[in-house]
């Protein structure tokens, strides 16, 4: 067991508080709901330097950097990179963007790949097929990014900028937070002229860092007095294809802006053709068992547990995942004791009491759950 974390950050108690702001998109996997809970739980061990292992829109890195944490996020996709880029290591105030956000607002609209694939006329065309955006607003995602691409920017500065980007593409989409199918008839909001704004920036205290890697890669070159873990649990539909809860193909356009590479598309939602059911992979999604008979999304949660380089562990669970609530405490007590359990219930958009050891168990197979562990490490 490591050594008890010395001069701990002092902003926590065990009281819920409302959390700092954050900014994301519509995202299937985000926590700003459970944001004040996460930091409850946090506060528990007053960790100075926390490790945010599945980043994703890094409303959770955001929270603990404006807490005064030092935070090291990492996310496969590109998008996340972006965002932890942004929003981790910027060292300018919002004035410093305000020109060249005004420049790229003023642009004028024009064709170019973005509008061929993803734009689509407000005449009725969305029946015949469906588009995530209004031509009027693909025009001005190609002038914008293309002018990205033309500026010479530092790596955070295209950063913020692209944040500010995909930020405003999200307001004007027409789809239901994802984009590997999209809304039969315009949504409101697509009618609105994209319209970007200098993302809420947070003040840089502290030597964070941001990762774009395989969390396993990753795990002997740092360390961190807690871990925040939110993998992409796969689900336990037997019926439903794996590719349905691939992250990788529900936000493949982000990685598109962000990577600007033009990529081979397929399929009527035109998806990169790197995000097919068998390139996309990852064993946290895995639906198959190992020739042991385990479930493989089961024993890399609970290697993943017993690799992680802090002495705490939160991690996030939902039900319906492909890990059963026994397989998943067995995978816990492995790794180190659960100190305690938090249960949200979001068809009664309720929160539950602590729940001590075992007593989360029996309701982990129920829909709509979602569980907070606070693990110490042995």
């Amino acid at each position: 067991m490591q050594a008890p974390i010395s001069s701990p950050v002092t902003l926590f108690d065990d009281r819920l508080v409302p959390a700092p702001p954050t900014e994301g998109i519509k995202y299937a996997g985000s926590k700003l709901k459970l944001l004040p809970h996460i930091l409850q739980l946090a506060g528990k061990v007053a960790p100075a330097t926390v490790l945010d292992g599945f980043s994703g829109t890094t409303r959770v890195s955001q929270a603990f950097a404006r807490m005064g944490c030092r935070v090291i996020a990492n996310d496969i996709a590109a998008w996340s990179r972006i965002f932890g880029t942004c929003y981790l290591l910027n060292l300018h105030s919002q004035e410093h963007y305000r020109e060249l956000i005004a420049h790229l607002n003023a642009l004028p609209g024009k064709d170019g790949w973005f509008t061929e694939h993803y734009g689509g006329e407000a005449d009725g065309q969305q029946r015949d097929r469906k588009w995530p955006w209004q031509k009027h607003n693909a025009r001005k995602l190609d002038a914008i990014r293309e002018e990205i691409e033309r500026l010479e920017l530092s790596y955070v500065e295209r950063a913020v900028v692209l944040t500010s980007l995909i930020l405003a593409l999200d307001e004007v989409d027409s789809t239901l937070g994802h984009y590997v199918s999209y809304l039969n008839e315009w949504s409101s909001r697509s009618y609105r002229e994209l319209t970007l704004r200098a993302p809420q920036l947070i003040p840089r205290t502290a030597d964070h860092e941001v990762y774009q890697a395989d969390i396993f890669s990753i795990l002997p070159h740092i360390t961190a007095d807690l871990a925040y873990l939110d993998p992409p649990y796969g689900s336990n539909n037997e019926k439903m294809p794996p590719s349905r809860v691939r992250y990788a193909a529900y936000y493949h356009l982000w990685t598109t802006i962000c990577l600007y590479d033009r990529p081979p598309l397929f399929g009527k939602a035109k998806r990169r053709a790197d995000t097919s059911d068998k390139v996309a992979t990852s064993e946290f999604e895995e639906f198959r068992r190992n020739e042991e008979g385990k479930f493989i999304a089961v024993e890399v949660i609970r290697r993943l547990l017993q690799q992680t380089p802090a002495r705490f562990v939160l991690l996030s669970y939902s039900s319906g995942g492909r890990a059963t609530g026994q397989e998943l405490q067995e995978a816990i007590h492995a790794a180190g004791r659960l100190i305690e359990v938090m249960e949200v219930d979001y068809k009664r958009h309720v929160m539950g009491g602590m729940r001590w050891t075992h007593e989360w168990v029996r309701n982990a197979e129920e829909p709509n759950k979602e569980f907070l562990f606070l693990i110490e490490r042995t």
